[in-house]
């Protein structure tokens, strides 16, 4: 029986080759692109949840409340993790992380390397990063220890075996020794890092007395809960700790420290204190609901063709009814067409979302999966909803066919049924409901990224090349050569750029009372040619000089967010007042004009500049753009001569600024690229539709050309019964689309407007689609020959 059923799918599947085609094509897409987009959904959720403790592992996060703000810091002060521990009985382990970069060198061998991290002894304990050599317990106790990551030791030591090996690392070439080698760690954590330093290095060592620090914040911290301990108790016992401990240094400064715990397994989506690292809780559910939306189409399409052209066979069923089939074998029969084109659409979409795996990694700008077939369990889901959509699909058909008296079929008086025609109609609104609202959003995502990319930013990032002297001692001879290359218009040194990280200092600022008012403000240190360089405005007073000795050791440069911050009502009125700043004391001599300093994600914040030569280790220089290769080989020669021991490093500053927007361009380009199935697939729909109503109505259209009715006339005809559906979801599409983005744009601070247009450009770029897809079919239909159509019955 069942051999029966499947050769009599198998020959209407070839009878039907393009509606087949059609249907399967449709639902392959769709499965495809909604595992695809499951696969990256499942990958950002899983971000450090691979670690066997990660229920009881907590970050400590800190919010700072100054007597003008609040600051909320990702990472506590450095004294906080091993005093707590000192502290409270609940706490099993503690981890501080902090990120760094290192010049490192074996023999004759140097790199730059930029994913180096210090970590305390408990690191390989409390986190499931596999050690492949060496003790976890020991391996990172003692001042200059190091673990290698797997791909980092065979860069340095190839085959042989590095534990106990030596390699020198920063500017001073500290020897540090191989203690351990640990697997490559995944993608999905933030903790990431291909050279590991003890903590002990830096806090014994380097930077003594680092422990005992309770107003410096450096490194991220986490705590091992021990099991059952109850975490939001344990926060609350905080405040007599920090009062404790800290609580007339608070005071002094008039900066009160609030500690919280945040779950490990929420830090990646939820946390809102790591800006652009960290991932959007948001743009997972929208993913998540655009993958269900695309499935949704998809089986929708199935659904609609599927019952359309199962009038067709009516008379089959009369035949097969006169001759002995029973009911529950014909609905057996119906479901198993159904399922089955079903299946070999579930079958292609594994198949090609093999395929495209390692584009769509390319595509996500991270590798969200090395294979499909780690997901059994996505493939097992997506399986199961191929054989639901055939079931659904078959079903209605099934039922109502099968219930026909076949007399009635056979006589020609079998006609389907109003429920049938609104069902389908129903499902055309709803798939070009969804797809106008995608269409909507792409063009507001689209805006969006130009936003940003074109936004005047209050500074000049373009022909700028940024080299990292690490602060070597012949920073300004290399300065000075560059001034003898042509191409390089000018040259200033800083501790930071535009688009990079920058201290925050405690600081002192007089304000309209007169009083020395405390802020924590970031703090710039610049040259003297830094602010002309970048083509940075001055509001009021002026940019410092050498002109003027005291600039270079009393002096203060503040933006126009700083100015308010204070209660000045105009930059004018800060010239002039009183700083007190790491140390230094003097005048604010010049307002500058607010430049976005980070991303458009945040609000311009206070900014601080001071001339600090020992803080200087960057140096911008201005370039002609006419032969860039050329005029960086020449760069890279004058370091060659100045700096020989350093690997030479750089990179251009609208790239380096550019990249705090790449999570929102993935997203871009990942939603524009789903949209864009969502839509052929909807058009995919549509056209079957259209075919099938055209063919349905041939002997129709034949009648109407022979009695006069022109081409155009019997195009609109045909064409207006689905541009109406079009106009209602339009209607429906619109306000929630305008409501979804609105919600996506607030998490920028600053962002494009949506303006009237959007909403017309969304409907009318819907309309053209579905006139386009409807159109050749019904100009098919209004060109032929009425005679074929109406010569034989």
């Amino acid at each position: 029986m069942i051999k029966n059923y499947l050769k009599i799918a198998w020959r209407n599947l070839k009878k039907s080759k393009a509606f087949s085609f059609i249907n399967i094509m449709g639902l392959t897409v769709g499965m495809t692109a909604s595992f695809l987009i499951f696969l990256y959904v499942n990958f950002e959720l899983s971000y450090d949840r691979f670690h066997d403790k990660a229920d009881r592992i907590y970050r400590v996060v800190a919010d700072i409340k100054t007597p003008t703000e609040t600051i909320n810091a990702n990472k506590p002060s450095w004294a906080v993790a091993p005093n707590v521990i000192d502290e409270f009985a609940e706490v099993e382990a503690f981890v501080r992380f902090n990120n760094a970069d290192f010049i490192v060198k074996k023999d004759d061998i140097q790199f730059q390397e930029d994913a180096c991290a210090f970590a305390d002894s408990a690191f390989l304990s409390v986190f499931d990063f596999p050690l492949l050599q060496g003790d976890p317990k020991t391996a990172l106790k003692e001042p200059f220890n190091m673990v290698l990551t797997e791909s980092a030791a065979k860069k340095y030591f190839g085959d042989a075996n590095p534990i106990g090996q030596t390699l020198l690392i920063a500017q001073e070439e500290l020897a540090v020794t191989v203690t351990g080698v640990m697997a490559d760690m995944p993608e999905n954590t933030r903790l990431k890092a291909d050279m590991v330093v003890s903590m002990s290095t830096l806090t014994q060592k380097l930077n003594a007395g680092l422990d005992e620090q309770w107003g410096n914040y450096g490194a991220e911290a986490y705590l091992l809960l021990k099991p059952g301990v109850d975490a939001e108790g344990l926060q609350t016992k905080f405040p007599a700790f920090l009062e404790k401990r800290n609580g007339s240094e608070m005071k002094q400064s008039q900066m009160f420290v609030t500690l919280f715990l945040e779950p490990l397994n929420d830090v990646y989506l939820h946390s809102t204190r790591d800006g652009s690292n960290a991932g959007k809780i948001k743009n997972v559910y929208i993913f998540s609901i655009v993958a269900i939306f695309i499935l949704l189409i998809a089986a929708f399409n199935f659904i609609n063709l599927t019952t359309a052209r199962s009038t067709e066979r009516a008379k089959e069923i009369g035949i097969r009814k006169v001759v002995g089939a029973e009911r529950p074998q014909l609905i057996r029969q119906f479901i198993g067409d159904s399922v089955l084109l079903c299946l070999i659409a579930f079958v292609l979409s594994v198949g090609i979302s093999i395929l495209l795996l390692p584009l769509f990694n390319q595509l996500a700008g991270k590798v969200v999966s090395e294979g499909i077939f780690p997901s059994l369990a996505h493939i097992g889901l997506l399986f199961l909803t191929a054989v639901c959509v055939g079931l659904l699909a078959g079903i209605y058909p099934a039922l109502v066919l099968s219930s026909f008296k076949p007399v009635a079929v056979l006589k020609g008086r079998f006609a389907t049924g109003t429920r049938g025609i609104f069902l389908r109609k129903a499902l055309v609104v709803v798939q070009f409901t969804i797809s106008i609202a995608l269409i909507f959003g792409t063009i507001t995502v689209y805006r969006q990224m130009q936003y940003m990319r074109n936004q005047n930013l209050g500074f000049s990032k373009e022909q700028t090349v940024v080299i990292d002297t690490k602060g070597s001692p012949a920073k300004e001879a290399f300065r000075q050569a560059l001034a003898g290359i042509p191409a390089v218009k000018g040259t200033a040194f800083s501790g930071s750029v535009p688009g990079g990280g920058n201290p925050g200092a405690y600081s002192e600022i007089e304000n309209t009372n007169g009083d020395l008012q405390i802020a924590n403000l970031d703090l710039y240190f610049v040259d003297f040619d830094y602010i002309d360089l970048y083509d940075i405005k001055v509001a009021a007073g002026r940019g410092f000089s050498r002109d003027f000795g005291t600039d270079s050791t009393q002096a203060m440069i503040m933006n126009e967010a700083a100015v308010k911050l204070f209660g000045y009502s105009t930059p004018a009125e800060a010239v002039g007042k009183r700083f007190k700043q790491w140390g230094r004391e003097g005048q604010i001599i010049g307002v500058i004009k607010d430049f976005h300093y980070r991303g458009l994600q945040d609000k311009i914040a206070p900014l601080t500049m001071r001339i600090e030569p020992g803080s200087w280790s960057l140096i911008s220089a201005k370039v002609s753009t006419t032969d860039m290769a050329g005029t960086i080989a020449a760069i890279e020669k004058e370091w060659k001569a100045a700096i020989p021991n350093q690997p030479f490093t750089y990179f251009f500053l609208d790239e380096y600024f550019n990249r705090q927007y790449r999570s929102e361009e993935q997203f871009g380009r990942l939603f524009l690229n789903f949209a864009i199935l969502a839509i052929f697939i909807s058009c995919l729909g549509l056209f079957g539709l259209a075919s099938y109503s055209t063919t349905q109505r041939v002997k129709e259209i034949g009648i109407r050309k022979v009695l006069g009715a022109s081409v155009s006339r019997i195009v609109q005809l045909l064409s207006s019964d689905f541009i109406k559906l079009v106009l209602i979801a339009i209607g429906i599409a619109l306000p929630i689309a305008w409501w979804v983005m609105h919600r996506w744009l607030a998490d920028f601070a600053y962002h494009t407007a949506i303006h009237w247009w959007v909403f017309v450009a969304a409907g009318f770029i819907a309309v053209a689609i579905a006139l386009l897809t409807v159109s050749w079919q019904a100009i098919r239909a209004a060109v032929a020959n009425p005679v074929d159509s109406l010569r034989d019955e």
